[in-house]
Formats: structure tokens, sequence, C-alpha cells
């Protein structure tokens, strides 16, 4: 059949509008709408043969929803309220009389069922330009500053405002401070960290994503602890970094200090929590006995290097499954401040248990400097002075984003993975 009869097949299965005749032949001449394409066919079917044009006062098909796509966007637009946003998506929810409708269409009209372009697609394109050429902003169909949901039938838009992530480093000094809240102590460092980003993202909520977490009773030194920063259901995503780093450092009484932040792409969330990452501890042990120098350096050498088999420590065996996990001791130093007190350095593949290696944990922990010794030993202070990445850092340049998508070094960053200096 000629596009001439394609046309005369459509137009005869009843009244039907412009975008409708155009969408079952979406696929040809680009750069048209769908209802440029149906106009273009109406003018040279009635060219053809020779009768007066004559737009139809009503649709069969969408029921006048394609003439309602210029109002659709201006509802989804004064629901989206004050929010600031660079990118967008729009999806729809189409009622199944209409896709029903859209189907016969082509159906009667000898047309392949999916032929050209669905009516979904088409609302989804059509008011989605609308708003980005009224907004100023570009569509992202992986993951958008704001997704609208146009739901047809319901007669309702629904506007999801996506997270934005922070990435950062943290380090935590004073003791007895967990990383997230826990009723069991005042204050957290999530609580002490988050209150100033969600006030200047005018966020719903802020969850904090960290590499791993310290003893609550451990100090975390260094360079810090990374650590993702999610706040939901943002309306602001420009927002100067350093500010908040200010007003952080300055809010929390010396108790933490955030530095290196970074706007990050959400899949950052994923990495620092599973990225390969090696630690160093500094522990302060005290021993039951009194131990000689040369006792002390045998058992320090013997753990260098040593792969140790631990089995879940009783200290948390009530919140973690009973397992024997194996981790190396990448490096060990250490030295006698006393017969009875030692400090000790440890370089550990992520998840050693650095109380655990001391104290031996009653033989789950093999080998321990305990056993070595001979010697009761305990860890009386716990820091850990460096959290990095085994083959690469945290944050790499695919992970960073400024708030409109785009490259961005973040403020103060020594390095590719935000680090400052010890």
């Amino acid at each position: 059949m000629s596009l001439i009869d394609d046309t005369r097949a459509l137009s005869a299965s009843g009244p039907i509008c412009d975008a409708c005749l155009g969408r079952p032949v979406a696929d040809r001449s680009f750069g048209l709408t769908n209802a440029e394409r149906g106009r273009a066919l109406r003018t040279t079917l009635a060219l053809a043969d020779d009768e007066p044009y004559a737009e139809p006062d009503a649709c069969w098909v969408c029921e006048g929803l394609c003439e309602r796509f210029d109002d659709l966007a201006v509802r989804a637009i004064d629901a989206l309220g004050e929010t600031e946003l660079y990118t967008y998506q729009v999806g729809s929810r189409v009622p199944p009389l209409l896709e029903e409708n859209d189907r016969l269409l082509r159906v009667d009209a000898g047309f392949e069922p999916d032929a050209g372009e669905d009516i979904g697609s088409e609302l989804n394109r059509e008011v989605g330009r609308r708003i980005g050429r009224r907004l100023g902003i570009e569509v992202d169909f992986h993951r958008p500053d704001v997704q609208f949901l146009v739901d047809i039938e319901a007669d309702e838009i629904d506007v999801q405002r996506n997270s934005v992530s922070i990435y950062g480093r943290y380090r935590k000094l004073e003791r007895d401070i967990p990383q997230t809240e826990w009723d069991k102590f005042d204050e957290s460092v999530e609580e002490l960290v988050a209150p100033p980003f969600l006030s200047a993202f005018r966020g719903t909520d802020a969850i904090f994503h960290g590499a791993g977490r310290e003893d609550v009773d451990a100090l975390m030194l260094g360079s810090g602890r990374p650590f993702v920063l999610e706040i939901k259901e943002p309306r602001r995503r420009m927002v100067d970094l350093d500010e908040l780093r200010a007003a952080v450092n300055e809010g929390t009484d010396g108790k933490v200090e955030i530095e290196g932040l970074a706007f990050a792409t959400h899949e950052m969330i994923g990495r620092v929590k599973e990225h390969d990452a090696s630690k160093t501890y500094r522990a302060t042990v005290d021993f039951i006995d009194a131990v000689d120098q040369a006792s002390f350096d045998t058992a320090i050498e013997a753990l260098e290097g040593a792969k140790v088999e631990q089995r879940t420590p009783n200290r948390v065996d009530h919140r973690r499954a009973d397992l024997i996990r194996e981790r190396t001791v990448l490096g060990i130093e250490g030295s006698l401040i006393d017969e009875y007190t030692a400090t000790v350095e440890v370089h550990g593949e992520g998840g050693l248990y650095i109380k655990e290696l001391v104290s031996g944990d009653e033989g789950r922990t093999e080998p321990s400097l305990s056993a070595l010794l001979g010697v009761g030993a305990s860890v009386s202070a716990l820091d850990v002075v460096d959290v990095k990445g085994v083959e690469e850092p945290f944050l790499l340049p695919e992970f960073r984003l400024d708030p409109e998508g785009t490259p961005v070094t973040a403020s103060d960053a020594a390095s590719t993975d935000g680090t400052v200096g010890k």
C-alpha cells in the first residue's frame, strides 16, 4: 500500500486527530512531531482526493489526550513547586482503553500492532519537551534530578526528586560516638554531620553511608573515613560545599570534622560500601604480666604478613553471623612503653578485628599477640589512622559530579580521592 492508501485506511477508522494519524508512521521523516506528520498526511489526502480539508471535532483513539499536552506540562511544573533542577524525565500511565484504541487503529488499517510509536511514548516525549523548553532543563534517561509521572486515569501528576549524593571523609575526634544513630548514645557522626546538609539542600531526610565503621570507643584520625551522605527529596541542588564543610566543622565542638567534599553519582553509595579497602590502626595495649623487649619483638615479627583466622568476636556475635574469616596483617609495628604497656600500629585487610588480634578472644582469633606472648593482653585505646582503597582510590573521576551532572573538582581535594593530609 502507498502512503496515501495508508492514510485512507487510518482515516476510515473514524474521527482521528493529527497526532494519532501521524503516530503509526512515526518512523518516517525524522524531525517532525506526530501531529505534524498527521497534518501533512491529512493535507496530502485532501489534495489527492480533491476534497475539502477539515480537522475532526473529536478523536476516538486518544479521546482528546493529545490536545492536552500543553496543559499537562503546565500542571507538572506547578506540581514541582519551588525546586531547583537541571535534568528531568517524564513517565506516564495511560488508561488501558486508550492503549487498546491505539492498537486497534493500526490493526484495522492493516498496520503491524507496534508500528510507529505507542501513545504512551508520545505522551512522555511531548509533555517532556514542553517542560524542558519552559524550564530550560535537559532530559536525562539515566538518573535525572526530577522524574515526573503523569497518571492520566487518576488525573494526577507525581513528582519524584531524586536524591543528592555528597562524598567526603570524616574524622571522629572523641570516643564513644557511633557512626550512625544509636539509642544508647546521645549523638552520632551522622547526627552531627547531617543537619546543615538537610537545611542547605532542603531535603526530607539524610542517610549516612560509611566505608565500614570504627568501634564506638575508637577515634577516626588521619585522612578520615570515606562516606556518602544521601539527601532525600532535595529542593535545592546547587549548594556551596565549602560553606557546608565549615558549618559542620564549626558546629560539632571539635567532636567530628569532615573534609574532601564532592558531589557524587548515586553509584558512589554502593562503591563506598563495597570497595576493597585496607585500614591502619594504632592501639594502646595493656598486658596482665610483664613483657620483655625480646619476646615482644618476636611476637610482632610473627604477626607481620600473617594470615589470621578470626571467628566472629564474642562482642559482636549477637548481631553478626558466626563465621570464620581469614584476614591478612599487611604490616605491623610496635614499641613497648613499659613492661606492661605497648603501642602497636597495624595495617590490615578490611574486616580484620584489631582488638581480637591483640587479645585472641578466648582462642577465637589465631594467631594473636596474646597467644604469641603467652600473656593476657587487651586494647585500652584504639585509633583508626588510615582508610584507603586497595587497588585504587574510593573517588574516581567517573563518580564525581557537579549539581548539573558534569565533572567537577571537589573543594580542598588533594587527590582524586578527596583526601587531605594527616
